[in-house]
């Protein structure tokens, strides 16, 4: 390695690293200060035999779990490549996203049963306290939910973020709520609210739970279109067909994509041309940068666009003729 191909990867590796250590930061500060959350809201709630208070508490001691989890997953991403894991551990954070929001779904669900209970069994509550104490939450809340959202284009930090933001707006309801008892006495209020802020968290979790299962399936991006990438690479000088395209992502904001070419026989160092081509019409417009390119003189057997698989009897038996490979 040269000197100025040394100087780029510490470039790189500097602007990967950067966004990880203020990340990391972030979510270091943002577990402080919901463990003191915590610790007041079970506090206050014992002194005062406040049920949904110490009930609060243990909501926030999920919220906490969420964020230590996205911190450990950032903390892999961060980690380089190995023999092992080629791709690294970009997949930490998603992996980390789906079960966040899995946590969030069933916490939406517990939410909207304790509040249909409370519904036809109501508690009295004492919404002096109560506002207080939700006050603090949304202070607290609205601080990390504010930190959290210069880094909400990754998912995992998009579901930390929605956690915080349904508790910001949950606690801000409880405010709400405890005025209209305190001067009307109707208790119902706090249980209606309740069960409109669990449909809340439930339509935010189901979005996330899609999308990132949509990665660990290895789908194809949400924000790109099959039809457009294989338009975009059969319009590259000397690209005769483009089929067995793939496009998957390695992480949120990563994107890889695999595929045959056909072009005319030619001397490979001829291809090199046709190659930078496609690659950068797939990096200007789709912002994909991790491709794999295999070039062939004779189109294979296609299904849907995709090479054919090989007969049961024939696996193991022989390979697939390569007639050129470009990474």
């Amino acid at each position: 390695m040269n000197a100025d191909s040394a100087q780029t990867t510490l470039v790189v590796m500097h602007m990967v690293a950067t966004p990880n250590r203020k990340m990391q930061r972030v979510l270091q500060f943002s577990m402080a200060l919901t463990l003191a959350y915590v610790g007041a809201t079970f506090y206050f709630g014992v002194r005062a035999h406040s049920l949904a208070l110490i009930s609060e508490a243990g909501h926030n001691v999920s919220d906490l779990l969420a964020i230590a989890l996205s911190f450990v997953a950032v903390y892999f991403q961060g980690r380089p490549a190995t023999e092992q894991k080629t791709f690294g551990y970009q997949r930490a954070g998603v992996l980390a996203a789906f079960v966040n929001a899995s946590t969030l779904v069933v916490l939406a669900a517990w939410i909207a049963i304790a509040a249909i209970h409370r519904l036809s069994h109501p508690v009295p509550v004492q919404p002096v306290l109560m506002m207080i104490v939700a006050a603090a939450g949304v202070l607290m809340n609205g601080t990390v939910a504010t930190l959290l959202w210069r880094f909400s284009g990754d998912v995992n930090i998009r579901s930390v973020f929605l956690h915080m933001l349904g508790d910001t707006l949950s606690t801000a309801a409880v405010i709400v709520g405890g005025a209209v008892i305190y001067f009307t006495g109707v208790t119902w209020i706090d249980p209606l609210l309740s069960i409109v802020i669990a449909g809340m968290i439930l339509w935010s979790s189901v979005g996330i739970i899609r999308e990132t299962l949509n990665i660990l399936l290895e789908g194809t991006p949400r924000n790109l279109r099959l039809g457009e990438i294989r338009s975009a690479m059969q319009s590259v000088e000397g690209v005769l067909d483009v089929h067995d395209l793939h496009v998957w992502s390695l992480g949120s904001q990563s994107h890889a994509l695999a595929s045959h070419i056909t072009i005319e026989e030619m001397p490979m160092s001829e291809c090199s041309s046709i190659l930078t081509g496609i690659n950068c019409a797939l990096r200007d417009k789709f912002h994909i940068t991790h491709t794999t390119i295999q070039f062939e003189t004779t189109g294979c057997e296609t299904t849907h666009g995709c090479s054919a698989p090989p007969e049961l009897e024939a696996v193991g038996a022989h390979g697939h003729d390569h007639h050129g490979h470009s990474h």
